[in-house]
């Protein structure tokens, strides 16, 4: 697999060189994450706009297309395959990306650049002791995405969590301190006994800066590490979003105005235990006005030694402009809140990320003849119930997980799992 000569002195000569990867790490080795799991470890990082620009000698950007930058060692006596399709199911291949400039590259010229492509791709088998790099071509994300990359091998798949960045600097997860937070109010660790007693004392809605107010019903607890947590989400679905600035703000109102996508699009902020929202999450439609999204929040205790998250998760159903928000603009919220908590728990159990699930009360239940308001002054109308969430560091298939059995609904899917424990006692 490779081109004539003719091919690469057609290349500038930045490009006709051979490909060293010891000269070519990125940049910036603040923003290269790096993990290491079973003698097996895994470096990763999103090149910049400009970055794939002078690597490729192509603007990859204009074609709606981003390199992910990726090093692995694998230290096993086996070998290990890096699987592409799961750390995005639309990856790009050499030859495809390459073609998508046939004609700026016409004649000898694409061909060398093909190869080019070719030998920035990262190799899916990696042997025994190697360490190897390489790019992997996804459809681009602004500003950052959470990328997984899965290695399968030695009778066992390993899988490694990246929040990954370009220098945007506006989405919000790049400010969340979960060990900040920890160290400033020490959390207190509980059994799952103790932590089903603590959560109906946690408030039920969120509140405005004030403290004063109700807001989004606080409908959904997720037990796991940061990383886990923004992992589980990515893959099913959810993206990061903007945080609220002025850049933000201004992109938000004209995509409000003009009926554009907007798939990072901020929301705006809740409270609760006297801080907004730590992430947030959204899975956006083209138009601005539809999206599901998520608030979470670092609850003051963990389960077990493990994060806990509170959450609100609703879905968006129209957009106006208000006076009320620092958008200038508010999204109607589904009255059917209890839809899109079930949404997150039919999601994950799809992608196998749960290992143990239930709900737990929260306020009494709001009929569809007695509705409460939001702080907007949006209707809706629930169970009062909110959904418990423990997060699996490996795939949990939809048969082994376990229904906690602590409180009923009405909506499903109750009877998941073989393992299920009566109301009231200690699974």
């Amino acid at each position: 697999m490779g081109s004539g000569s003719g091919d690469r002195e057609a290349l500038p000569a930045a490009l006709r060189q051979p490909v060293d990867w010891l000269n070519l790490n990125p940049e910036a080795p603040d923003t290269v994450q790096s993990k290491s799991v079973d003698r097996v470890s895994a470096n990763a990082r999103l090149l910049t706009d400009a970055e794939a620009l002078d690597r490729y000698g192509v603007d990859l950007a204009g074609k709606g297309i981003q390199a992910i930058w990726m090093r692995i060692h694998n230290g096993t006596a086996g070998d290990q395959w890096m699987l592409a399709a799961h750390l995005d199911p639309d990856f790009y291949t050499a030859d495809e990306a390459a073609y998508l400039f046939r004609h700026r590259w016409a004649g000898v010229g694409h061909g060398g650049l093909r190869q080019r492509f070719r030998d920035l791709t990262m190799r899916a088998r990696i042997g025994p002791g190697e360490t190897c790099e390489g790019h992997v071509l996804v459809p681009r994300h602004e500003g950052g995405r959470f990328v997984e990359i899965t290695l399968s091998g030695t009778g066992k798949v390993r899988r490694f969590g990246f929040p990954l960045r370009t220098a945007d600097g506006h989405f919000d997860f790049e400010s969340m301190d979960v060990a900040g937070i920890h160290r400033r109010n020490k959390p207190v660790d509980l059994s799952r006994s103790q932590m089903r007693a603590a959560l109906p004392r946690v408030p039920a809605v969120a509140t405005d800066k004030s403290g004063k107010g109700s807001g989004d019903p606080l409908n959904l607890v997720i037990v796991g590490e940061a990383s886990t947590m923004m992992a589980a989400m990515s893959e099913c679905g959810w993206a990061f979003t903007h945080r609220l600035d002025g850049t933000t703000v201004r992109r938000m109102i004209s995509a409000a105005l003009h009926g554009n996508p907007y798939l990072t699009a901020p929301v705006s902020s809740l409270y609760l235990f006297g801080r907004k929202q730590d992430v947030a999450f959204q899975r956006a439609r083209s138009n601005l006005s539809q999206r599901n999204h998520m608030r979470l929040w670092l609850a003051p205790f963990t389960l077990e030694g493990r994060p806990v998250w509170i959450g609100q998760v609703s879905r968006d159903i129209g957009i106006r402009l208000t006076t009320q928000s620092p958008t200038l603009t508010t999204h109607k919220i589904d009255p059917m809140v209890d839809e899109s908590r079930q949404f997150v728990l039919e999601s994950l159990l799809f992608r196998f990320r749960i290992r143990d699930f239930g709900f737990t009360r929260a306020a009494p239940p709001a009929p569809p003849d007695q509705p409460r308001r939001n702080l907007t002054g949006d209707e809706y109308f629930t169970d009062g119930l909110r959904l418990v969430v423990v997060l699996s560091e490996s795939a949990v298939p939809a048969e082994n997980v376990r229904n906690l059995g602590w409180e009923q609904t009405v909506k499903g899917p109750v009877e998941f799992g073989q393992k299920t424990s009566p109301a009231g006692t200690e699974p």
